[in-house]
């Protein structure tokens, strides 16, 4: 850093970079993002003006190899995290990179001990937000007995949609960009560790139902990323869960996820918006539990990557070593679907 200033890189300006990261790490005061490099120097030149970004590079590894910067966001595709975190740790740059965290759990350990080597450096994971308004409610429940044992647990994220067997790969839908993450499955599972932890073994079904899209220059791709699963697991809780994400469930209700235990029940009902509930051994149904104004959490992802480089902060949203854990298990998912066996985590 110079005179205090944390000067950011960026490699990658999608849409979640642009709309979050930027301005969220200007927000934090005392950054410069001083270099942006994106999928063509068309498209950085556009990012660079639009945020008057001052330097723009044809080529990540220049960007990241250049000493213009003390900090690399990282804001690519899955099948860039793991390279560009690697080139970044290693010309001794912070990092924080887009949720997804790796193409496989592989990746996604290299990365973790690349930043295990170098323990003077943040290396952060963006988080899944979807449940930040109500985590902290929801654990102090589980820690005050609410629940009793944790018996079961039923997950179901569904878009509403019918299937669109017209619409064009998208890199979700592409394995070669994506890798081993499926829709959101990695993501809830984050959110469901910070409630439960993690699972010890996997066993999964996985569906394709439409096997064969047209890329965005008109190729005809193979589609191997699932758009329907289910999952059971057992957690190291105790109880036994059932998942199901899907993309073809037309109508459906929804997203939303049931805790069972021996003395209480909670339901998340959402997002986009959401809800919680929850009733006891003797109530008659559930009943809505406000989360209080003070145990509602934000974003604010960008503030805490700055005041970890500072050391004012520590990372909890997210470290890679929950990264590692939601790798496991997205690839411990496609392993089971692939054998038809369960599989044990951690892998």
């Amino acid at each position: 850093m110079t005179d205090g200033i944390v000067r950011v890189g960026i490699v990658g300006a999608g849409d979640n970079t642009r709309v979050r990261h930027i301005p969220g790490l200007r927000a934090a005061g005392g950054v410069e993002i001083v270099s942006v490099c994106n999928r063509t120097r068309e498209s950085s030149e556009r990012v660079a003006g639009q945020f008057e970004i001052p330097t723009v590079y044809d080529n990540w590894m220049e960007l990241v190899e250049a000493g213009d910067t003390d900090a690399i966001c990282i804001g690519t595709w899955p099948y860039m995290h793991a390279p560009v975190t690697l080139a970044a740790l290693e010309n001794d740059k912070h990092v924080l990179c887009e949720a997804r965290m790796a193409m496989n759990a592989a990746e996604a350990r290299a990365m973790l001990a690349a930043a295990r080597r170098k323990p003077n450096l943040v290396a952060q994971i963006v988080p899944s937000p979807f449940t930040f308004k109500v985590d902290a409610t929801i654990q102090d429940l589980i820690a005050e007995g609410y629940l009793g044992d944790i018996l079961a647990i039923d997950l179901r994220v569904a878009q509403r949609e019918f299937v669109d067997r017209e619409s064009p790969l998208h890199w979700r839908q592409d394995r070669d960009l994506s890798g081993y993450n499926i829709m959101t499955m990695g993501i809830w599972y984050e959110a469901l560790m910070r409630w439960v932890g993690p699972a010890t073994r996997v066993m999964a079904m996985t569906r394709v139902s439409t096997p064969v899209r047209k890329d965005e220059v008109g190729n005809l791709r193979s589609v191997q990323v699932p758009d329907h699963v289910d999952v059971l697991c057992d957690m190291a809780c105790g109880a036994q869960a059932h998942m199901r994400f899907s993309t073809v469930t037309g109508l459906a209700r929804g997203s939303e996820v049931w805790l069972h235990g021996s003395e209480g029940t909670l339901r998340l009902e959402g997002p986009p918006s959401l809800a919680l509930y929850g009733g006891r051994r003797g109530d008659a149904d559930l009943q809505e539990i406000p989360a209080p104004a003070d145990k509602q959490g934000g974003w604010r992802v960008e503030e805490e990557f700055v005041n970890a480089i500072r050391g004012t902060e520590r990372v909890r949203f997210t470290s890679l070593e929950d990264g590692v854990h939601y790798m496991e298990f997205t690839e411990a998912v496609t392993r089971s679907a692939q054998s038809g066996a369960a599989v044990s985590l951690p892998l």
